[in-house]
């Protein structure tokens, strides 16, 4: 079995899933993350059920979860953040979302999620976010 790891540096590169229903939205985000904070997406969901099959197997590696709230496809993040309330601390969670108003943000902290993020005016806070977790991911893995 090929393992594409291997011929990066093993283990500094941070991995993201990103729930996301609009393809355009997703494949933008998908592409700068890996650009602007060299962090690889593992896989990409539309819907609340994919979301959470892929996320929530044991198997699946990823460090920070990228979910919309509203998702067309069927489902809802909040649902997503639920699920993800008893993951281990280095696993981040953040949403990205165009609703990001005081209430949503107050019941997105309260179902665990790390941070908020409105999607029309801190796409780019966003990947700020995600550069200081690579960062951190990496001086976290030297000896």
């Amino acid at each position: 079995m090929h393992h594409p790891s291997a011929e990066q540096e093993v283990g500094v590169t941070l991995t993201a899933f990103v729930v996301e229903d609009s393809p355009a939205i997703r494949d933008s985000l998908v592409e700068t993350l890996a650009e602007l904070a060299g962090i690889a997406t593992a896989g990409v969901a539309g819907s609340e059920q994919a979301a959470l099959a892929w996320l929530t197997n044991p198997v699946h590696h990823w460090d920070v979860a990228i979910v919309d709230l509203i998702l067309e496809a069927g489902g809802s993040g909040l649902r997503v953040l639920e699920a993800l309330r008893q993951r281990p601390p280095q696993r981040k969670v953040v949403v990205l979302t165009a609703t990001a108003s005081p209430p949503v943000r107050q019941q997105c902290e309260a179902l665990g999620s790390d941070r908020v993020f409105d999607k029309s005016i801190e796409t780019d806070a966003l990947i700020e976010y995600c550069v200081s977790l690579a960062l951190q991911h990496g001086s976290g893995r030297q000896p």
